[in-house]
């Protein structure tokens, strides 16, 4: 399933990006915590080279919170600062303007040294699309600024925002990179929501999800959806799909299985946290 997805106006955010990251101090990369190494665009170490580093890890109410606990280390074990976050409740964001001040505590230093106390800190929020980058920001401004929507692609255009305690945030749109090399990075954005279900065949990609599923959380699929996993299956993912569908009634004319109406149910159940909080990859993957 070689999913490919790069508008034309992510081609210009990356520019702009380039841009305005000299006139940043900090770089704050939201991800999403189900897929915390995917949900990071590599082409953002390349233009926030230097520039002293914050992961939100958000969605942590989705995700499996021994897993998050474990990439927050990861991630602290690579020099970046981590919060951890539920942007949608607002858990973890209050501790963004303490986690920005500590990882420019130097920087601030010598900006008191030199007079300049007070001084704002600048910091560009970044994000692949739909991590909840967004709410993040309305949650840590206290009001609805960003334009935020459960879908990739919204934000189109950068944006200027004055925080409380003196930190200015520029919110950019979420861009992706123009090709993934590993089919398996363009199956797990896909499903998590990062890109637009329309241009998808979501019946394969139900059918991928499952095969995850089977692998990282087999009793949930087992429980919700009543299947039973065959220890040897050429087309596991379709077989389980099919045996979800069929429990669900969802059948079509001659008795046929609907397995693309199971496949989008199964994918809204994942995304909208019915099925638990699951993680769908390690750091140990990145060791």
């Amino acid at each position: 399933m070689n999913i490919q997805w790069y508008p034309g106006h992510m081609t210009k955010t990356r520019r702009q990006m380039a841009d305005y990251i000299k006139q940043v101090d900090a770089v704050g990369e939201v991800v999403d915590a189900r897929i915390p190494q995917v949900s990071r665009n590599p082409d953002i170490d390349d233009i926030a080279a230097g520039k002293p580093r914050l992961v939100i890890l958000n969605r942590i109410d989705l995700a499996d919170a021994a897993s998050t606990r474990a990439w927050a280390a990861y991630f602290r074990a690579q020099g970046m600062a981590v919060i951890e976050t539920d942007s949608r409740s607002g858990t973890g964001t209050q501790a963004f303007a303490g986690a920005v001040r500590t990882l420019l505590a130097d920087r601030i230093a010598q900006w008191n040294e030199k007079g300049q106390i007070g001084r704002a800190v600048r910091v560009m929020v970044v994000g692949i699309p739909n991590v909840g980058k967004s709410t993040f920001i309305n949650r840590i401004l206290g009001r609805k600024s960003a334009k935020a929507a459960d879908k990739p692609g919204v934000t189109r255009g950068s944006q200027w925002f004055r925080v409380a305690g003196g930190i200015d945030l520029l919110d950019t749109p979420g861009i992706l990179w123009p090709r993934f090399d590993d089919e398996r990075v363009g199956l797990l954005l896909a499903a998590t929501g990062a890109i637009r279900d329309d241009i998808l065949d979501v019946e394969t990609l139900g059918c991928k999800l499952m095969e995850i599923l089977s692998v990282r959380a087999p009793e949930t699929i087992v429980s919700r959806y009543g299947v039973a996993i065959p220890e040897v299956c050429d087309f596991l993912g379709y077989e389980l799909l099919r045996q979800a569908g069929r429990k669900r009634g969802f059948l079509l004319r001659g008795g046929e299985i609907d397995t693309e109406r199971m496949a989008r149910i199964l994918l809204d159940e994942f995304r909208g946290g019915m099925l638990g909080r699951i993680t769908l990859e390690t750091p140990e993957e990145y060791q």
